[in-house]
């Protein structure tokens, strides 16, 4: 995955159709290819004429806002998030799920929650709180997991916590399909769930 200047939009890992029936193919080919390409155009337009960022990795740039020029800081947080947290979700889906299987998530889903269907019902509450746009996710503070929630293109990392798992429930991420049924759009995220993914992200302790 390019994660440096000059951003490019890489395919999807998976057909645009594999995830029906849970999110449907038209959603995902406008939202990879039309919502996550703006954001990339946008960043590097952005970072065009900003030498002092391009050797920056995304990672860098949502870690360290510091070392963006004020005058453009606002505007490049907002679309690096964009690129960072879409990569982030469409990574984090699979058409071949197979559920949380025994693992470091796993047991530290059980310290931190209990059980994983009390981790849904947590996951799914905080999706729902989310206010107009923006993220809930499943983060790791070093010591536990924890579920947090994002406006519009915000992120986790500058606060200093691992992300492990996030949905986008910004209302082009299910309308097509879901309308205003959030509440079905975030079921049916769960079942297509790469918890495979997730494992590696809290082993790696770091981000892709």
């Amino acid at each position: 995955m390019d994660n440096r200047y000059p951003f490019t939009n890489t395919p999807q890992r998976y057909p645009y159709n594999a995830l029906e029936p849970y999110i449907d193919e038209k959603t995902m080919i406008l939202h990879h290819d039309r919502h996550l390409q703006a954001y990339i155009d946008k960043l590097n337009s952005l970072m065009s004429d900003c030498k002092q960022i391009q050797r920056l990795s995304l990672h860098e740039i949502l870690k360290n806002p510091c070392r963006i020029p004020e005058e453009k800081r606002r505007d490049v947080l907002n679309n690096a998030g964009g690129v960072y947290n879409h990569r982030f979700y469409f990574n984090g889906m699979s058409p071949d799920c197979r559920g949380l299987e025994r693992g470091i998530l796993h047991r530290k889903m059980s310290e931190s929650f209990t059980s994983f269907e009390n981790f849904k019902n947590e996951f799914t509450a905080a999706a729902m709180s989310v206010f107009g746009s923006g993220y809930a996710w499943l983060v790791y503070d070093g010591k536990r997991l924890k579920i947090i929630t994002t406006k519009n293109q915000d992120t986790p990392l500058c606060r200093g916590l691992v992300p492990i798992l996030n949905i986008d429930v910004w209302e082009h991420a299910y309308y097509l399909k879901h309308y205003n049924d959030r509440k079905s759009y975030i079921d049916d995220f769960i079942k297509v769930v790469n918890w495979a993914t997730a494992e590696k992200r809290l082993c790696n302790q770091k981000s892709f």
